[in-house]
C-alpha cells in the first residue's frame, strides 16, 4: 500500500484540475492566438503563471486503484502489475488467465 498521505495529496490535484480547467483552458487559448497583440498574450501568460502548479494536468501522476502503488501501471486497467497479477490469478478479470508451468 502507498502512504494515506500521497495518495490524498493525488486526489487534491485531480481536484484542483477539474476547478482550474476552464480558466486555464481560455488562458492558454489566448496565448496561443497569434491575432492577439503581444501585451495581452503576455499578460495571460502571466495570469497562467499565477495560478497553483497543481492545477496543471501533467502534475497528476497515474496510481493504482486498490492500493495507490504509482508504478507499473496499467492505464487500461488502472490498476498496478501486482494486483493485477493478483486478480488474475484469482479469475476476476474477465477474458484473462494467468499461465504458469
Amino acid at each position: 500500500m502507498a502512504k494515506k498521505s500521497m495518495v490524498n495529496r493525488e486526489v487534491k490535484r485531480a481536484a484542483l484540475v477539474k476547478q482550474h480547467a476552464s480558466k486555464r483552458a481560455s488562458l492558454k487559448a489566448v496565448i496561443n492566438d497569434q491575432s492577439k497583440p503581444i501585451e495581452e498574450r503576455f499578460a495571460a501568460t502571466l495570469k497562467l503563471a499565477e495560478m497553483p502548479r497543481n492545477s496543471s494536468a501533467t502534475r497528476i501522476h497515474n496510481r493504482c486503484q486498490l492500493t495507490g502503488r504509482p508504478h507499473a501501471y496499467y492505464r487500461k486497467l488502472k490498476l498496478s502489475r501486482i494486483m493485477l497479477r493478483e486478480l488474475a490469478s484469482f479469475g476476476q478479470i474477465p477474458g484473462m488467465v494467468k499461465s504458469s508451468w
